[in-house]
């Protein structure tokens, strides 16, 4: 069994990983523009496949998933719908996926640091879920 940094590192990135997932469906259906439409389709992918990983090294550890916050997801929820209500433009999409990007890297980042003594597989996962959230911001910024 692994130790609880790795267990502690390993919930929060399925949490991450899970909220992203969440992020991309909440707006896929409202993108016009079709290389954007297929960036999200691809980064949601990605997220899965490592979803995926995390689901697998967390049933190894005997471990439950994490779930987002309820109250992160329906802040979330309320924000996307308030900001593509006011303006369905893609570039505002692109501005909620920035953010979110930026709130998970930010998170992602705090956790990594917040568990030093997580194992090298828990945070090699990590930072491979900072490095699509970062590949996904960049590339957004054209449709700001």
């Amino acid at each position: 069994m692994g130790n609880s940094d790795t267990i502690k590192l390993l919930q929060e990135c399925d949490a991450g990983s899970k909220m992203a997932v969440s992020s991309i469906d909440e707006v896929l259906e409202r993108v016009s523009d079709s290389d954007m439409l297929q960036l999200l389709k691809e980064t949601k992918k990605h997220h899965e496949k490592l979803g995926n990983e995390l689901h697998s090294l967390l049933n190894q550890n005997s471990t439950d998933e994490k779930e987002p916050s309820a109250i992160a997801k329906g802040m979330s929820w309320m924000k996307t719908n308030v900001k593509i209500g006011m303006d369905h433009s893609d570039a505002t999409i692109a501005d909620l996926i920035v953010d979110g990007c930026d709130m998970g890297i930010k998170s992602l980042q705090k956790y990594l640091n917040q568990y030093p003594a997580a194992d090298k597989s828990a945070k090699d996962i990590c930072k491979r879920l900072i490095s699509i959230e970062e590949e996904l911001r960049k590339q957004l910024y054209e449709y700001l």
